[in-house]
């Protein structure tokens, strides 16, 4: 690749200590992954997203200290799982919570579990259940 071929020409002019040796040994050293990025397009270039989503938990976690060992530890990544997934989906996450633990409650069939996924449960059914 042209691209390819001419930073690795470039990176051998300045020193490696400068800025510019730095920034183009980075981008050589990551090649893989932007051409991976480049072939597909629903590959983000980041990981803003997944440390966004983890910064409610990053700024609580005195708080986890509480939890009870092990398992409350275990148990709120579930439910921080299931919460960001149906965001992900659409869903109102506390509603969301709510509305499964309503129809499990009211005896909602164990061989019927699939139908209260985020991504098999819309919205609509969702505010007529917690409604």
């Amino acid at each position: 690749m042209a691209l390819r071929d001419w930073m690795e020409a470039q990176r051998r002019r300045p020193s490696g200590k400068s800025d510019l040796g730095k920034a183009l040994q980075y981008a050589l050293g990551r090649w893989d992954a932007l051409m991976r990025y480049l072939d597909d397009g629903q590959l983000s270039i980041d990981n803003n997203l997944a440390e966004r989503l983890l910064r409610g938990i990053t700024v609580t976690r005195k708080n986890f200290l509480f939890l009870g060992g092990d398992t409350g530890g275990e148990r709120a990544a579930v439910i921080y799982t299931i919460a960001e997934t149906a965001k992900l989906n659409g869903h109102n996450p506390e509603a969301y919570i709510a509305t499964v633990l309503d129809r499990l409650a009211k005896g909602h069939l164990a061989s019927r579990i699939n139908d209260l996924l985020p991504w098999n449960l819309s919205p609509e059914a969702q505010a007529v259940a917690v409604g």
